[in-house]
């Protein structure tokens, strides 16, 4: 494990380059030659500039604040809006330091088309969920051509600080990931939604039926995550023989979940090609 990390950059910092400047931030990593962050209005970077140790930047108050960021940057994280991304590679790409890594958080730019505007420089691309914003996503992270096994050490640990990270193969690795992580908080709210349903259904209030399918949601991971077992052992811990949860589970199964959900992630997969391929 990586025990520091380079000069890091942000540019462009929403909610997703947000959550991971602040994770960053709030692990106590030291940072060798500090973070660098730019936004383009001065209330989005006000926001960020009393972060220890952040050098915020707003781009309507200095036009070369993305330059400045990156001169001395060994880790540079492209968090614009992905329309932005040319016009932003072509504008630092005389500028980045000689050893610098570039990861994307842009979806549906290839590892490609970043290589295209940046040369043989390494470049990492990223797929964080939005859990992430809790300290609790998963990320794909994926190597360019020139990315080397240490590069992708530096940038597993980034992502590190704001959950779980799986190094994954290229540009149809992130967008098979996607479809599950990336994808899949939405998923998981759906299912919320559905058992709230079905819990008015069987008479309870608004909001007494949120509370038992949230809290059931959420009791059940925090059950699978202290107990490390197989999901479907804990399953069937829970499903009696001849019960009530045995009757429900079958009606789930005969509904052919397996089958939706391998549809459902098939028709996400097709998406981020079809995106990547508009790009």
């Amino acid at each position: 494990m990586t025990d520091s990390l380079p000069a890091v950059a942000f540019l462009g910092a929403g909610s997703m380059g947000g959550a991971i400047l602040r994770g960053l931030v709030a692990s106590g990593i030291p940072v060798d030659g500090g973070i660098s962050v730019t936004n383009r209005s001065v209330g989005s970077a006000e926001a960020l500039a009393s972060l220890d140790g952040v050098t915020s930047i707003a781009l309507e108050q200095t036009p070369d604040g993305n330059l400045q960021a990156v001169r001395d940057a060994q880790l540079v994280i492209v968090g614009v809006k992905p329309y932005m991304v040319a016009d932003l590679l072509d504008e630092i790409a005389p500028h980045l330091a000689d050893d610098a890594v570039v990861v994307s958080l842009a979806a549906g730019i290839t590892l490609a088309q970043f290589e295209e505007r940046l040369g043989d420089r390494p470049v990492v691309r990223s797929m964080p969920n939005t859990p992430s914003t809790v300290g609790r996503g998963v990320t794909g992270i994926a190597g360019g051509a020139h990315a080397t096994d240490a590069h992708l050490a530096i940038v597993r640990r980034l992502f590190e600080t704001v959950g779980a990270v799986v190094e994954v193969s290229g540009d149809d690795g992130i967008d098979a990931i996607s479809t599950i992580s990336g994808s899949g908080p939405a998923y998981v709210f759906l299912l919320i939604e559905k058992l709230t349903e079905a819990a008015r259904h069987q008479g309870f209030s608004e909001a007494d039926a949120r509370l038992i399918a949230e809290g059931t949601f959420v009791g059940a991971t925090a059950l699978l995550e202290a107990e490390g077992e197989d999901p479907a052992e804990l399953r069937r811990r829970v499903t009696s023989p001849k019960g009530t949860t045995e009757q429900a589970v079958r009606v789930l199964q005969e509904a052919g979940l397996d089958r939706v959900f391998s549809e459902a992630t098939d028709a996400a997969y097709a998406r981020a090609k079809e995106l990547a391929a508009e790009g």
